[in-house]
Order: C-alpha cells, then sequence, then structure tokens
C-alpha cells in the first residue's frame, strides 16, 4: 500500500469537492483517507455533466488534504483521466503525488505491451507472399549448409577423425533394423497383396492370371518396395530422431555438446545417418520378400495359380538390374530420410509445442523427398535404358 500524509490536516472519511477556479479550470480537491474498502464518494455523473461542457474545462487536482490513500484512490482517478481523454477535456496531473503520478503513467495505454491492449493489423497479401518466399529461401540455405556439414561429417568418419559413440551406432541400428521389421512386414504383405488384387482384374479378361507374378515381382522389387520402407521409416525413424534431437535442443544438451567442443554433426547425426544407411537397404530386401508374399497368398488362394508355378514366373520376371535398383533407391530414401529428422530436429526451437512440429516436419519433408527422388531416379533408369 502507498500512503501519503498530510501536513495540515488528516480526515477519516473521503471526500471529493468541484471547486471552479475560472470559466476554463476545475479544480477537483480530495481529502480523508482513500482506501479500497472504504466509503469512496461516486461523482462520476457530475463529473460527466462538465466535461460534457462546451468548451470543456480543464481540469486539475488538489491533494493537500488526503490522507492516506491506496488502489482504490487509483481506481477513482484512472476512472477521471479516461472520462476525460474520451471527451477532448485537458487533465492536469501536476497536483497529484509523484507517487500517484508515476503509478498512472505505467497503466496509461501507451506503456502497455505492443499486442495486449491493441489489436494487431493482418499484413497485406503482397507482404505475406514477401515473407513466405524469404521464409522459403532461409530455409533451403539452412538445408543445403546442413547437408555441406554432413558431408564433411562423412569424410571425417572414412579419415578415421569422427567424434561419436560406437554403443549409439549399435542402438541406432536396432531401431532402425530389427525393432521396425513388424510394421515393415504388414504394410510390405499388405502392399503385395494390393498389387496383385489390381493387376488380376485385368489379366483375367485376358486369361492370363500367371503375369501376377510379373508385375508384383517387378513392381515391388524396382521400386515399390523401396518406397514403402521409405515411407514407413520416415513416419517411425525420421520423426522419432526429430523428437530426440529437438528435446536435446530444448534441454540445452546440444549446447552443452558444443561447450565441450564436442561437434554435434559428429555425435548425434552421423550414427543415424550410418545406420539408415546401412539398415535401409536390407529393410528393402525384407520388404521385397514380403510384398512377393503378398502377391503370392492371393495368386495361390483367389487365382487358382501353384505356388512352384508362381515362383519360377518370379523368378524369370525379376532380374538383378531390378534387384539393385530397388537397393539403390532404399540408400538414397535411408540417407535422405535421416537428413530430414535430423534437420527438422536441430532446427526445433526451446518449447515443447516446437518438438511436436519438428517431428510433423520431419515426416512432411522425408516423405517429399523420397517422391521427389524417386522421380528423379526412375526418369534417369528411363534416359538411360535401365
Amino acid at each position: 500500500m502507498h500512503q501519503e500524509h498530510s501536513d495540515t490536516a488528516h480526515f477519516e472519511e473521503a471526500a471529493v469537492q468541484f471547486i471552479p477556479v475560472a470559466p476554463d479550470r476545475l479544480i477537483l480537491k480530495f481529502s480523508g483517507n482513500w482506501v479500497a474498502g472504504g466509503n469512496l464518494p461516486d461523482d462520476d455523473e457530475a463529473l460527466q455533466d462538465l466535461v460534457r461542457t462546451k468548451p470543456p474545462p480543464r481540469i486539475a487536482f488538489a491533494t493537500e488534504d488526503l490522507g492516506s490513500w491506496d488502489s482504490g484512490f487509483l481506481v477513482f482517478l484512472a476512472r477521471i483521466v479516461d472520462l476525460c481523454n474520451g471527451s477532448g477535456t485537458p487533465v492536469d496531473l501536476s497536483g497529484l503525488p509523484e507517487g500517484v503520478r508515476k503509478l498512472l503513467d505505467l497503466a496509461s495505454p501507451d506503456k502497455q505491451r505492443t499486442g495486449v491492449t491493441r489489436e494487431k493489423s493482418s499484413p497485406g497479401f503482397l507482404v505475406r507472399v514477401a515473407d513466405a518466399t524469404l521464409d522459403l529461401f532461409h530455409g533451403f540455405q539452412e538445408m543445403l549448409a546442413f547437408i555441406g556439414d554432413a558431408t564433411l561429417s562423412f569424410l571425417k568418419l572414412l579419415r578415421g577423425k569422427a567424434e561419436f559413440r560406437r554403443s549409439d551406432l549399435s542402438q541406432a541400428l536396432q531401431e532402425t533394423g530389427a525393432q521396425a521389421l513388424p510394421i515393415v512386414s504388414l504394410i510390405s504383405l499388405l502392399v503385395g497383396m494390393i498389387l496383385a488384387f489390381v493387376a488380376a482384374i485385368q489379366l483375367k479378361l485376358f486369361g492370363v492370371q500367371i503375369y501376377v507374378a510379373d508385375v508384383v515381382g517387378i513392381g515391388v522389387v524396382r521400386v515399390m518396395g523401396a518406397i514403402m520402407t521409405g515411407i514407413i521409416m520416415a513416419g517411425r525413424t525420421g520423426a522419432a530422431f526429430a523428437a530426440q534431437l529437438g528435446m536435446m535442443q530444448v534441454n540445452e544438451e546440444i549446447d552443452a555438446l558444443e561447450s565441450l567442443g564436442i561437434p554435434p554433426m559428429d555425435f548425434l547425426v552421423l550414427p543415424r545417418m550410418l545406420a539408415l544407411m546401412l539398415m535401409m537397404p536390407m529393410l528393402c530386401i525384407y520388404s521385397d520378400l514380403m510384398g512377393i508374399l503378398g502377391g503370392m497368398i492371393v495368386g495361390v488362394g483367389m487365382l487358382d495359380l501353384g505356388v512352384a508355378e508362381y515362383y519360377y514366373q518370379t523368378l524369370k520376371a525379376v532380374t538383378l538390374t531390378y534387384f539393385w535398383i530397388g537397393l539403390f533407391h532404399s540408400f538414397v530414401f535411408g540417407i535422405l530420410v535421416a537428413l530430414a529428422g535430423c534437420l527438422r530436429g536441430l532446427q526445433c526451437e526451446r518449447n515443447a509445442a516446437a518438438v511436436g512440429f519438428a517431428a510433423t516436419s520431419a515426416v512432411v519433408t522425408g516423405i517429399v523427398s523420397i517422391v521427389v527422388a524417386t522421380a528423379v531416379i526412375t526418369l534417369l533408369c528411363q534416359v538411360l535404358g535401365i
């Protein structure tokens, strides 16, 4: 509580008097103890009548007889000041105690934080387009810089100078390999069955159901097995990488590594990138086998094909060229998923909501990268006649 004591008099009951000292000047004289919870006067109606006069009088204050005061006095003064400002009535605060003037100044709208008491104006269309373009450009620059740092870190590994723990690599291999087998098995099996169903609809028209094995085998081994594995790993492992590194960013663990002289690119990104580079081709081979098995289930169970017949037809259709193309797809997808997850994790801001956004962004970036890379590789294979 703030208190000001008069040297001349002390009044127990709060009161305010309206004293006209000139045709264009009005003094509000306060007396007594103005404390919250007390019997404070309410003369808003009289003041409103005065400020409506034309021209409005200049309002001043006299506090020689003012006793104790607290927030009740400030609230009463704030109402007066707001009323006068709204009607254009000039107000002279020089007669108030210094503490009161400072508190009223702090409570004025000009001292409030931007955006709390004022509405934000929405930017125009061209401003939004410019902001989006600049954000895209800066994001592209950060991505190129991150890819460059990852490349340098990989070259350090080849020279035997990379700083990371072998246990981290082993754990990443387990997370991206064995633990991913159940979901890869389910999705690949179902994709193989779906391809067989789609092919059978048309091939049955010509009585050549046996070529379902060709469609499933070539489609899965050449591209679909790698794509499905890449998308699964983008949603499962890429998001996990982003969340892990994002939480480390929130907890300032990455800053601690840099303070100790340990490069985060070597210690955090390189083991994860190596794990996906090594495990993605193996998962792709497993996905190919499960996709072919799914096609065989449909061919044998619904198209009256023999197991041996389907098996040998698949062997004739699928060549090593298709097999190596699929492995190359998966190798590239592994690098892209690892880079997307680690990039978004290191870009994470330091709050809980940003971790979720980083994980979502990692999945979107990984899947888009996989689709773009598939289109580029397919075009190159077409140009080279593979």
